[in-house]
């Protein structure tokens, strides 16, 4: 059986106790109905996967503590950095997700000369908050 991995915003250590992130809870939850001593994989982008346990579930929260960590095995030999071009719409978190998936590690987005999307500073914040939200959504899905 697959052990589902879950992103967590936070610095992660062996025998820590943890609350889930509250859509990651509700997934948790709600979606895969994990109850309490169910496995599952925590992630932070350090590079580690931490094996982890339910400890405690409540109405829209999850406790968790980790049992121990070990080097994520799909991290690519060579660092690959991808040098994208802004793109309208729905391409960009499409171009975000697949090259996350492909191995990726490092996305530069960059307004060229026949960019048609136009940032501000208040919207290039929103943007790159969703953009971070699609890749930790890819890493979930492929490990």
């Amino acid at each position: 059986m697959r052990l589902s991995r879950f992103h967590v915003d936070a610095a992660l250590a062996d025998g820590a106790l943890l609350d889930l992130p509250a859509s990651a809870a509700q997934h948790a939850i709600r979606v895969l109905r994990l109850g309490i001593g169910d496995a599952l994989v925590l992630f932070n982008g350090d590079g580690r996967d931490y094996a982890a346990r339910v400890t405690a579930i409540g109405r829209n929260t999850a406790s968790v503590q980790i049992e121990s960590s070990a080097p994520n095995r799909c991290v690519p030999r060579l660092p690959i950095t991808l040098v994208q071009a802004l793109a309208r719409g729905e391409r960009m978190d499409l171009i975000l997700q697949k090259a996350t998936e492909l191995g990726v590690g490092t996305i530069i987005p960059v307004a060229s000369e026949r960019t048609e999307v136009k940032l501000d500073a208040e919207r290039a914040g929103r943007r790159m908050a969703h953009w971070q939200a699609v890749i930790a959504s890819a890493c979930e899905q492929c490990g």
